[in-house]
């Protein structure tokens, strides 16, 4: 494969640079006409904008066409610490030009239905056709699975899709009284990333105890217990006695009202700020595509290409994807992407897709300065992704905390630089 430099990328970026340059954003007409092969990405998030960026890298004489309703990229991995006051939202929020460089055509829109039959999807009151679609939607909350949640999202927040979410509830923590009660719920597995409730329970923890120390946070986990890293932030945990974590109590009810959620065990909480993150399922547009399995929950995949088992030519990335022995991290989008893009070309140019498994190293923060970490390893085992090892820190450190800020550059570098 050719090792392209910046220079080739604006050389083979056409249409896509010369509207930015005479100043027009692209609409839905601009791409009325198909002149070769093209591949329509739905979601610039994680996995859709890696995609996008690496069939560029893999073969420029495809058209890319990126479907992203928002302008900016808002990190979910490190917006816990916009919670805590440790980051800006700001600096986890990045523009989409680094992809138009590389002849990524991005239009801020969103795609509203996928006609598999057609190999089109509709967007606004046009279509745009493709030769292979990837579709990384993330995920949608099942609001109907919390009595009195559809009716009050506006006070009760997710924060769970980093963005004003999040600046809204770092602010309803920094305005609650000393001795108030901070309520965190957590959801049944599987959700978008299993370790990021109990990141967020350290940094709310780790906020409250430096600045209202007579406050206390209550964790109303679904599960069981701790369903990542467990020792580890357990271990963490040993440093905030404010925390309190009850497992096994599902929120089945929340009342704003009067400040109160319910649990399926019949338990009533009182709080003065809740942050209820709801269960979920694949992003709606793989639903009403049919893309999702028997469960209607998640879509299943083949494991070396990520074609959708249940709708040829359409690839499904991310965290709405199932079967995989993998978690619903950033990280895992990301290698997906890259995997993705390297078969849908290889496809597209009758070639045979080689073998190749995504890794997996994701980074929680324990405190303002201190990190944990786990490192999943894979191969392809029969045609399936198949876990070898996982490896875990022996404890946390500032230096995991350091080693987590490089991580985070670099592959926001990957994604979008």
């Amino acid at each position: 494969m050719k090792d392209w430099t910046r220079r080739d990328f604006l050389g083979t970026s056409g249409i896509g640079l010369s509207l930015l340059a005479a100043g027009c954003a692209p609409t839905v007409s601009d791409f009325a006409q198909k002149p070769g092969r093209r591949v329509v990405v739905i979601g610039g998030g994680w996995g859709g904008a890696t995609a996008a960026k690496y069939v560029r890298l893999a073969d420029p004489s495809i058209e890319v066409v990126l479907l992203e309703p928002n302008k900016e990229f808002v990190s979910c991995p490190f917006s816990n610490l916009v919670l805590s006051g440790v980051r800006s939202i700001a600096s986890i929020s990045f523009g989409y030009g680094g992809l138009r460089a590389y002849g990524v055509r991005v239009l801020h829109q969103m795609a509203t239905a996928i006609e598999p039959d057609a190999k089109r999807v509709k967007v606004g009151d046009g279509y745009i056709q493709y030769d292979r679609l990837i579709v990384s939607p993330g995920v949608e909350f099942q609001w109907e699975q919390v009595e009195g949640l559809a009716a009050a999202q506006d006070r009760v927040l997710h924060a769970w899709k980093a963005g004003p979410q999040t600046v809204a509830l770092a602010k309803q923590l920094q305005s609650m009284a000393d001795g108030g009660v901070f309520v965190l719920t957590i959801p049944p597995a599987a959700y978008r990333c299993p370790p990021g409730p109990y990141e967020r329970a350290c940094q709310v923890a780790w906020y409250l105890q430096t600045h209202k120390p007579k406050s206390k946070l209550i964790v109303l986990d679904a599960n069981p217990n701790v369903i990542s890293k467990t020792g580890l932030f357990r271990a963490a945990w040993t440093k905030y006695p404010n925390l309190e974590y009850r497992g096994s109590n599902k929120v089945v009810k929340v009342d704003p009202s009067v400040r109160e959620v319910a649990t399926e065990l019949g338990d009533k909480v009182k709080y003065d700020v809740v942050n209820l993150i709801p269960p979920q399922r694949a992003g709606t547009i793989a639903v009403t595509a049919d893309l999702v399995g028997a469960d209607k929950r998640w879509c299943e995949v083949d494991h070396q290409t990520y074609e959708s088992v249940k709708q040829k030519n359409i690839h499904v990335i991310g965290d709405s994807t199932t079967g995989l022995p993998v978690p619903k991290s950033g990280n895992i989008a990301n290698a997906m992407g890259k995997i993705c893009a390297v078969a849908v070309t290889r496809m597209l140019n009758d070639k045979p897709v080689p073998p190749m498994a995504p890794g997996n190293t994701c980074y929680s923060w324990v405190s303002d300065r201190e990190a944990i970490a786990v490192v999943n390893s894979y191969k392809i085992d029969g045609g399936k992704v198949v876990q070898i090892e996982q490896k875990l820190t022996p404890g946390q450190s500032e230096a995991w905390a350091q080693n987590a800020v490089g991580w985070a550059n670099s592959i926001w570098q990957d994604i979008l630089g």
